[in-house]
C-alpha cells in the first residue's frame, strides 16, 4: 500500500476530489491511503494565522516556516521510514510527467506540500523538501489542485489500483507515444464506422494498426514527444 500525506490549508477540498471513482475504490480496497494534515492546526498564533509579510517588502503574504515544519514533523512521527520524499508543488519545479509518476509510485510514503499566498518561507523548504514539482507554466491560487493531479497520476501506477493492470502501462505517454484512437459499440455512429482492422480479430494486425495510429497522432499533436520517441529508438 502507498501512503500519501498532503500538507494543506484546505483538507476538505483535497479529500472531496480524491475520495471518489477509481481512487475512492483504491482507498476502500487498501491499495492507497490519503492522509491530509491541516497546516493551520500547527500554528502557535491564537487566531490560527499561518502567514505574514515578507522581509524586504513586496506584494502579498508568505506562509511561515513554523506551522509548516511542525505539520511536517507530525507526519514524520507517524511514518517508519528513515527518509520520506517530500514534494513541494510550485511553478519553479520540474514539470511533472508520466516518468515522474512511475518513479513516485515506487515510494511507500510520499508527502506533498501545498503552498498558498506568495509562497513559503525558504528556510523550511530547505529543511524538508526533496522534490520541487510543477504541473505547468501557469499560476494557480494554491497547491491543492496540482497535488490532486499528481496523486491521481501516481496512484494509477500503484499495483491493484486499476482493474486492468496493463492499462496503466499502455496509456498515453508510454514510450513517449500518445494513445491510439479507440472505439466502442455501435459499429457505425453518425455515419462513421469503426476501422475494419479492429473488427477482424487479428491481434497482430490490430497491434500494428494501433502503433501506426499512435505514431501519427503523436507526430501531429505532440511533435516534441515524437522527437523523444525517435531519439529513444535510435539508441536501442
Amino acid at each position: 500500500m502507498m501512503n500519501f500525506h498532503i500538507m494543506t490549508l484546505f483538507p476538505e477540498m483535497v479529500m472531496e476530489g480524491l475520495n471518489t471513482s477509481i481512487l475512492g475504490r483504491a482507498i476502500q480496497n487498501g491499495c492507497i491511503a490519503i492522509d491530509t494534515v491541516n497546516i493551520r492546526d500547527y500554528t502557535l498564533d491564537k487566531h490560527k494565522k499561518v502567514d505574514d509579510y515578507p522581509y524586504g517588502g513586496g506584494a502579498g503574504m508568505l506562509m511561515q516556516a513554523q506551522p509548516v515544519y511542525d505539520a511536517y514533523q507530525s507526519i514524520r512521527k507517524r511514518t517508519s521510514a528513515k527518509k520520506v520524499r517530500t514534494v513541494y508543488v510550485t511553478p519553479q519545479g520540474a514539470v511533472f510527467n508520466q516518468k515522474m509518476a512511475v518513479e513516485f509510485a515506487k515510494e511507500e510514503e510520499l508527502i506533498i506540500l501545498c503552498g498558498h499566498y506568495e509562497g513559503i518561507d525558504e528556510r523550511v523548504l530547505e529543511e524538508i523538501v526533496t522534490d520541487y514539482v510543477s504541473i505547468g507554466d501557469y499560476v494557480l491560487t494554491g497547491g491543492e489542485l496540482p497535488a490532486m493531479v499528481m496523486i491521481d497520476a501516481i496512484a494509477r501506477m500503484v499495483p491493484g489500483v486499476l482493474s486492468n493492470e496493463e492499462s496503466g502501462e499502455t496509456e498515453s505517454f508510454s514510450d513517449y507515444l500518445l494513445e491510439y484512437p479507440q472505439y466502442s459499440r455501435p459499429e457505425e455512429w453518425n455515419g462513421k464506422k469503426v476501422p475494419e482492422v479492429l473488427l477482424s480479430g487479428h491481434h497482430k494486425n490490430i497491434e500494428k494498426w494501433r502503433l501506426e495510429q499512435s505514431l501519427i497522432r503523436t507526430r501531429e499533436r505532440r511533435p516534441d514527444l515524437y522527437e523523444k520517441y525517435l531519439a529513444n529508438h535510435r539508441q536501442v
